[in-house]
């Protein structure tokens, strides 16, 4: 499709990883699993913390968010790209490319926000353990929660709308998962500086404010615990925020491969970064919060096998 004004854009062309049929095959099976397994998993953890009273808390509060929004992020993304392993036609609408743009954007910037939140309830629980009913009011929460929402969405929408005033020229081929930020501003033809600038300040703020937070929080988290006489005490309080940590580790490393670097470096190899933020860490992020967690443990039991395991706790 030659330069012109972006009412001539009609559609693009997401094509993937692979080109080639066998690779494909192999991938379908592999991303609907995947799916399959994110969507399965966070739907549990949000379920149990929902229906145990014992987790109406403010950290289960929190991860159940977490989990409602890595849900929505997979579901915008992965179904099309099964539709697109298993139809020639790779074909995504201009309007439908805008719209995934804004969910990825946005719910990225929402399970930062929200990891954030967390490290400061961490932060609470362990440094002022005597204030942290007051402190973690779900007045308090509530309002975390949706100044993190607010903020997500508003960053969403200015590179959304942003993005409607750049002209594309030349084929429209994607050659990544979905509609990403950086892969559409390297096909505009037309003037990107105001996308980038916006982008850089926009992005140190939504990203980098919340991870000096969460860095700060650790540093205050990490000086309690070792003040901790007994090394029972230590454990215990080190592994309330053990998950937390391999969460925001796993988030930031691998969002980290894939932004932290110029945009004109950005290319087909950065796809496997791209899968590992966009798919592996919402599958992963489940079993990490409930693999050592025991109340999670008996609420996922009570929640499948009903009063049948209440005979065996």
């Amino acid at each position: 499709m030659d330069g012109g004004n972006l009412s001539e854009v009609s559609e693009f062309l997401l094509l993937g990883i692979s080109e080639n049929p066998d690779k494909q095959q192999v991938l379908f099976w592999m991303f609907l699993v995947m799916y399959l397994i994110t969507v399965v998993g966070n739907t549990l953890i949000v379920l149990a913390i929902g229906s145990h009273s014992r987790l109406h808390t403010p950290m289960y509060f929190f991860l159940a968010n977490l989990s409602f929004t890595d849900l929505c992020f997979v579901t915008n993304t992965i179904p099309k790209m099964l539709v697109n392993l298993q139809s020639e036609n790779k074909a995504i609408s201009y309007t439908g490319c805008l719209t995934q743009l804004y969910f990825l954007v946005s719910l990225v910037a929402l399970d930062n926000l929200i990891l954030a939140v967390m490290a400061y309830d961490r932060y609470v629980a362990i440094c002022r353990p005597l204030h942290y009913t007051t402190a973690m009011s779900p007045e308090l929460c509530m309002l975390l929660l949706s100044i993190c929402w607010m903020l997500s969405i508003i960053y969403g929408l200015t590179h959304t709308i942003l993005m409607t005033r750049v002209t594309f020229c030349g084929p429209q081929k994607i050659h990544y998962i979905f509609c990403e930020m950086y892969v559409l501003l390297r096909l505009a033809c037309s003037n990107t500086q105001l996308n980038h600038r916006v982008l850089i300040a926009t992005g140190c703020f939504i990203f980098f404010t919340p991870l000096g937070f969460m860095t700060t929080s650790y540093v205050q988290i990490v000086r309690a615990i070792l003040q901790i006489p007994s090394a029972t005490g230590k454990y215990k309080a080190f592994s309330t925020c053990g998950s937390h940590l391999a969460v925001v580790s796993l988030f930031y490393g691998t969002l980290g491969m894939v932004y932290l670097q110029p945009l004109h470096t950005y290319s087909l190899k950065d796809s496997v970064a791209t899968v590992m933020y966009a798919v592996v860490t919402p599958m992963m992020n489940p079993f990490i919060y409930s693999l050592r967690n025991k109340d999670m443990h008996r609420a996922l039991g009570r929640l499948l096998l009903g009063k049948a395991f209440q005979r065996f706790i």
